[in-house]
């Protein structure tokens, strides 16, 4: 890694020379400017922070602080003089001083102010890295997928991205990538340069969930020691995405309503009103229809937040993508654990494509990545499944209905029988079938064998 550069710019050479010796010592590149025209000559040799002298023979700190903070505006800037005032000192902050620093000074102390200094620009940088290397996996090619399903809901994201909608409701059963969907409209928007903020609204308690949407002032309540910026604040000019909205009190639905139609809301403890600009992102795996109809959420907010909506398709609904998306987690999987596995065998892939995956993306994402850890062999083996175990022991255990009925009549037949083996008992009936709890609702659910 090359050294933080630092541009000392001052008219006296002894000070230029003390400060030379101390920053080489500490390991940075050091360069000199006796006035405010070199100085600005210099800063086009990458410079990461200038110590500035306020008296220069051809004009003032001030007026150089705004030249380098107008042309480098990632620079910092340390003003150093010997006639230290409050005023001066609030000035040069106001122009974009990073510190202030007064002659004579303590040069263990300078040197304290620059390291402190040089891990900002650092911080800075790296936040900036981060954020562009956040764009790039969110790119339409993400969506893995060539059904026609697939193809209608990328050319409908790429429309949302491109519209300056404020908000969008995205719905899908778990599992489906709705949070994917979410990051592709941001990060394929005008807003992507900005925050993407998102929160789980079923996870936190009313007031917690309160305070992080809004903030909250100090003294606000018990634990409330100091002030605390909100989601909607620091996403200011991106997006803020609510997952599983449905679950959100009907309290806290009024204050984001008024926040949608208002573009401004108050902190928790707070009188005044803060205004920002952020694009609404909310998704459910509910029926917000029947919660309406149920009393359970606002009718107004769900129009509101319904301008555009977004029905992500279980992956039941688009069978042909469960190859493509097979494959491309076996190459992820791949690379992260250093395998070499080059498919799956056929049996399985047969298996895998009329499995009706309740889990949906995330579900076969998880049965891919465990496969991946257990395989032994270069290829992936329809007993690295245990979802599709079922059909092993129910072929000893179970009666099997005549040849020829569809599998889904197959699969119903024999979640019957598991029922009514265990008196009904869901538990014991999903044990039975090589199921999870879920699994098993699932198939309750699908088959209206409640």
């Amino acid at each position: 890694m090359l050294a933080p550069t630092v541009l000392v710019v001052d008219d006296e050479q002894l000070i230029r020379w003390s400060l030379r010796e101390g920053l080489s010592q500490a390991g940075y590149r050091v360069l000199e400017a006796e006035t405010g025209r070199e100085a600005l000559e210099r800063c086009d040799e990458d410079v990461d922070l200038v110590l500035l002298d306020y008296k220069l023979p051809d004009s003032d700190g001030l007026t150089i602080l705004r030249q380098i903070k107008d042309a480098y505006p990632d620079t910092l800037v340390i003003l150093l003089t010997g006639y230290s005032t409050i005023e001066r000192a609030v000035e040069a902050m106001k122009h974009g001083a990073h510190h202030y620093a007064n002659k004579p000074f303590n040069l263990d102390e300078l040197l304290l102010i620059v390291e402190k200094a040089l891990e900002t620009t650092r911080l800075r940088r790296e936040v900036r890295a981060l954020r562009a290397s956040q764009g790039e996996p969110y790119g339409f090619d993400r969506m893995i997928g060539e059904s026609q399903e697939m193809r209608d809901l990328k050319g409908l994201l790429r429309k949302i991205a491109a519209s300056p909608a404020s908000t969008v409701l995205i719905t899908g059963e778990t599992g489906t990538g709705k949070d994917l969907a979410a990051k592709v409209i941001h990060y394929n928007s005008s807003r992507a340069a900005r925050p993407f903020m998102n929160i789980t609204c079923s996870a936190l308690a009313e007031n917690l969930l309160e305070s992080e949407l809004f903030g909250h002032e100090r003294g606000a309540f018990t634990d409330a020691k100091q002030q605390k910026r909100g989601l909607l604040e620091t996403a200011d000019g991106g997006t803020v995405f609510l997952d599983e909205i449905g679950e959100m009190t009907p309290p806290l639905q009024a204050k984001l309503l008024r926040f949608l139609e208002e573009k401004a809301f108050k902190r928790v403890g707070g009188v005044h009103d803060i205004r920002v600009d952020v694009r609404i992102i909310a998704a459910t795996n509910k029926d917000l229809d029947q919660a309406v109809r149920d009393g359970r959420f606002r009718e107004d907010l769900f129009y509101r937040l319904g301008v555009l909506t977004v029905q992500v398709p279980p992956l039941r609904a688009r069978g042909e993508d469960i190859s493509l998306l097979m494959h491309y987690y076996v190459d992820a999987f791949n690379r992260e654990f250093r395998k070499n596995i080059h498919g799956l065998t056929s049996d399985a892939m047969q298996a895998l494509q009329a499995y009706g995956w309740p889990g949906n993306v995330r579900e076969l994402r998880n049965a891919v990545e465990r496969a991946m850890l257990l395989a032994d062999s270069d290829v992936l083996t329809i007993t690295l499944f245990p979802m599709l175990g079922l059909v092993r022991p129910i072929t000893q255990t179970f009666q099997l209905p005549p040849r020829g009925i569809d599998l889904d009549q197959l699969e119903r037949d024999l979640v019957v029988q598991a029922l009514k083996r265990t008196g009904g008992n869901r538990t014991k009936a999903a044990t039975l079938l090589g199921l999870n709890r879920d699994q098993i609702r699932y198939r309750i659910e699908k088959f209206g064998l409640e």
